[in-house]
């Protein structure tokens, strides 16, 4: 944990000088160098790929009633749709091993990766459905986190979505993934240590505190409603990066309510929409749900959120790259998390291509 140094720096002091900041949920700290911002731009320019795809398209393995490519036909789905993967990076057969050599140690890791396609027509995203649709997403991804989670094998279910081309996606067509795997993965155990560490020092909930905090400081919101608050985190890495918090102490998707099902649609539609208009592009980004191990704990110290982590730095074909003292030392950002918060607090949200003129 940080030091204490006194009180938190002006923000005059935290958008003007280079300085570090504490992530509390990774105990790691992240560069800030505001004064960045003004250097020129001669690196790679990305295609913006604003071009209005069609409603079906027959190439495409994910629309209703066409081939995939592993051999199977996608059915002719109405609603979301959820199918195993054709080429799964984690398979349930996988037989049991170890191996230890020394500092040389691999183990077996069977687990099962599911497709949700979220919508049958090839040309909505999340952004682009309404909300009524996207509560049947939400309500898929909890019955799915429901059945793998009490799979005997299985002990945390990762749901994420990849969107565009620039986070590796490899189809357009509007779909999330679900991995369900036999140990905890690196970011919810990083999370998990802290999770615990806060709760055994402070006897409270980190997230239900820090979303207090940031209720109280109003700097860094983006948008909420009665169940959700979406903000840029204090200690974002990415431009634009948000953190999507529920309200109430929610260990997993499983315990929200009704209504909270209700609300996570609404601000996940309203968090992509501002995202969309802030460059007026299909904005990329990598997203997913963080919430309590599956293995049969109560886990009480967990506070389910969502990470949205998106690439784009200045426009909509400028992003940013991890490299160099990135990669090597700490990671480091340019536009301050205030900045960012206030550029997508600022936009509407009514998507821009309902703004166009026909």
């Amino acid at each position: 944990m940080p030091d204490r140094v006194g009180t938190l720096p002006s923000l005059t002091d935290l958008n003007t000088h280079p300085h570090v900041r504490f992530n509390p949920l990774r105990g790691e700290w992240i560069q800030v160098s505001p004064h960045r911002t003004a250097r020129p731009w001669q690196g790679q320019v990305e295609h913006s790929g604003d071009v209005d795809p069609p409603t079906y398209d027959p190439g495409c393995y994910l629309c209703p009633g066409n081939g995939r490519a592993g051999g199977k036909r996608t059915p002719d789905y109405a609603t979301t749709f959820v199918f195993d993967n054709d080429f799964p990076a984690l398979l349930p057969s996988t037989p049991a091993f170890e191996r230890r050599e020394g500092l040389l140690v691999g183990r077996a890791e069977p687990g099962i990766c599911r497709v949700v396609c979220f919508s049958p027509r090839h040309d909505l995203t999340i952004s682009r459905m309404d909300r009524d649709a996207l509560r049947g997403v939400v309500d898929v991804w909890v019955q799915e986190a429901r059945a793998l989670g009490a799979r005997r094998e299985i002990n945390y279910v990762q749901i994420f979505e990849n969107r565009g081309a620039a986070m590796g996606a490899s189809n357009p067509h509007p779909h999330g993934q679900i991995w369900a795997t036999a140990s905890v993965p690196n970011e919810p155990s990083r999370e998990q240590q802290a999770f615990d560490a806060h709760r055994a020092s402070n006897g409270t909930c980190l997230l239900c505190e820090y979303l207090a905090v940031e209720l109280s400081l109003a700097e860094r919101g983006v948008c909420e409603n009665g169940s959700f608050v979406a903000l840029v985190p204090f200690w974002g890495v990415w431009p634009f990066e948000t953190l999507v918090l529920s309200r109430r102490h929610v260990t997993d998707l499983e315990s929200m309510t009704d209504g909270e099902r209700n609300d996570l649609a609404d601000l996940l539609k309203r968090l992509t929409t501002r995202y969309d208009n802030l460059f007026e592009t299909p904005f990329p980004y990598s997203m997913g749900f963080h919430q309590r191990p599956a293995d049969g704990a109560a886990h009480d110290e967990w506070h389910l959120h969502a990470h949205f982590f998106p690439p784009l730095l200045r426009s909509a074909t400028v992003r940013k790259f991890m490299v160099g003292f990135e990669m090597l030392g700490t990671p480091q950002r340019d536009l301050t998390p205030e900045d960012s918060a206030a550029r997508l607090r600022a936009l509407g949200e009514d998507h821009y291509r309902d703004r166009r003129s026909p």
